[in-house]
């Protein structure tokens, strides 16, 4: 596996007259954990969709697990990435099993007449119980919660061995304890994958795992800050990059985020 996992280097990109991003310049390594982080209509998810193989910038490279986007077959490059969208568009009534299994397949509902063999099975059945749902193997996608979808979403993304995965706001529409344990699960992978390195995107300080090693901030399309996360994640830079006042916390490995209040005048 190459140490570079990502590496964005002078990329803009346009949409008709507007320009989206402007010189983004961002390399993830193997083993990193980075949480890409701004307000709406920053530009996260242009980045992601670069990232994952989708989108071509409109000038700049971007080079996926040393590949250079333009120059090597895509469908081949995707087979490497993990992608965990919570808007995942599934319509029939899959199991968890054939849901993780389509992983391997890379695609959204079972191939007609596909089979996985007994060790493909075995390895789906090792990631449900993984990710804490062997009680719900059997279930159906349309009875899941939105906890237990997240949570086979990663199971899915890993059954293929991606060297960079991808989480695309992934606790969107949870409450509070099923959001604790999907974070519980991304934490656990830089654990039983090492070398594996994600990229998440979030707009809320709540939402960013124990594990995240790094951090980037984004506003109208520029990359503000980027490197470890203590370093990133201050006070003033995200009151910059929101361009709100915000109290930026850390207690136990989680972070935080309040609104400035002005303290009223001493009479």
């Amino acid at each position: 596996m190459s140490d570079r996992v990502l590496d964005l280097d002078g990329v803009t990109f346009r949409r008709g007259e507007t320009k989206i991003l402007h010189g983004i310049d961002l390399c993830i390594d193997a083993g990193e954990h980075w949480v890409l982080i701004g307000p709406n209509g920053a530009g996260k998810s242009t980045i992601l969709s670069f990232a994952s193989a989708q989108v071509f910038p409109t000038s700049g490279t971007v080079d996926i697990l040393g590949q250079r986007m333009g120059r090597v077959e895509l469908a081949a490059l995707r087979r490497h990435i993990g992608h965990v969208n919570p808007r995942h568009p599934l319509r029939s009534n899959l199991s968890v099993r054939e849901v993780v299994l389509t992983g391997l397949t890379g695609t959204i509902e079972r191939p007609f007449r596909w089979e996985p063999s007994d060790v493909e099975l075995a390895k789906a059945d090792d990631l449900i119980a993984e990710v804490g749902l062997s009680a719900r193997t059997q279930a159906g996608w349309k009875i899941l919660s939105q906890g237990e979808r997240g949570r086979a979403l990663v199971a899915r993304s890993l059954i293929a061995d991606p060297e960079l995965l991808l989480f695309d706001e992934p606790t969107t529409g949870l409450d509070v304890a099923a959001r604790e344990q999907l974070l519980e699960t991304i934490d656990a992978l830089s654990q039983s994958a090492p070398e594996l390195a994600t990229l998440l995107v979030t707009h809320h300080l709540e939402e960013i795992p124990e594990s995240t090693s790094h951090a980037a901030l984004i506003s109208h399309g520029r990359l503000t800050a980027a490197g470890p996360i203590a370093e990133v994640l201050t006070t003033a830079a995200v009151s910059a990059a929101f361009e709100h006042p915000i109290e930026v916390g850390f207690t136990d490995g989680r972070w935080s985020a309040r609104a400035i209040r002005e303290r009223p005048l001493a009479v």
